[in-house]
């Protein structure tokens, strides 16, 4: 399977109901138009406004007219069994992580499953979207996926049901365009996409659990009813987080919340 060119296109849209939506159209023309599965693997869509933006488990992510990255961007892979999703999700969010940190410093870290965090406040997301088909009886595949990512750039003032926001300009008093930022994300997640297809998944897992958030600390989680206070202990390579309470446990995506002060 070729590798996606690292000049992959790059759409950009004044406004959009979200850059997610947009690529899935993409998919479904070259669908109906040529029979491919996608339009060129590593396509990005950057909208300078995103009307209806998603984030994890349904909710809308907000984001200001002109002043962030609202990013999306297509790749098929193929490569991996869909039951190996986490290495997909951990490459995106060593590639956010590798481009933030080098405007906004080490203390830059991926907060369990996906999210981009600067010290204990948020400032970014990724939310993976998929078809999946299978080759065999019993075994999924990626047929496609859209890594959406958004980034708060210039962004100073939020909803009020966000409790801990925070964007590059309020970390470094500094402006930038998020057009080329967004364009030079492209390029850090398509070489991080190339490493994981060549490579395997090894450098990247031990990076995602390098640049874990609170890892080695305490926290606290709520699971259903309970709760309890755990110390961050790694991500498992399934994806899983570990933690110790009384004794070791694991936490599926969306099995526990975090309780952030």
């Amino acid at each position: 399977m070729p590798l996606p060119s690292i000049t992959a296109p790059f759409i950009e849209l004044q406004s959009v109901d979200s850059t997610n939506n947009y690529a899935r159209q993409l998919i479904e023309t070259s669908r109906l138009t040529d029979g491919q599965l996608l339009p060129e693997e590593g396509a990005a869509v950057f909208a300078h406004e995103q009307i209806m933006g998603k984030g994890q488990r349904g909710k809308v992510w907000a984001s200001q007219k002109g002043l962030n990255i609202a990013l999306s961007i297509l790749v098929n892979p193929g490569f991996l069994p869909i039951t190996r999703q986490f290495e997909l999700s951990a490459c995106a969010a060593v590639a956010v992580h590798r481009f933030f940190v080098n405007y906004a410093g080490k203390s830059t870290c991926i907060k369990w499953p996906n999210d981009l965090y600067w010290q204990d406040r948020k400032a970014g997301g990724i939310l993976i979207e998929s078809g999946v088909g299978s080759r065999d009886a019993g075994s999924g595949y990626w047929n496609w996926a859209i890594i959406g990512i958004g980034i708060n750039i210039n962004q100073t003032a939020y909803a009020d049901d966000l409790p801990n926001p925070v964007s590059l300009q309020q970390i470094t008093g500094k402006k930038y365009e998020p057009l080329v930022l967004a364009k030079e994300l492209q390029q850090a997640f398509l070489e991080e996409y190339n490493n994981l297809k060549t490579d395997g998944f090894g450098r990247i897992y031990s990076a995602y659990n390098e640049y874990l958030y609170k890892a080695g600390q305490k926290v606290m989680l709520k699971k259903g009813n309970r709760i309890f206070v755990a110390t961050v202990k790694y991500v498992t390579p399934a994806g899983k987080l570990a933690v110790n309470t009384s004794s070791e446990e694991e936490f599926d995506f969306g099995e526990v919340e975090w309780i952030l002060k």
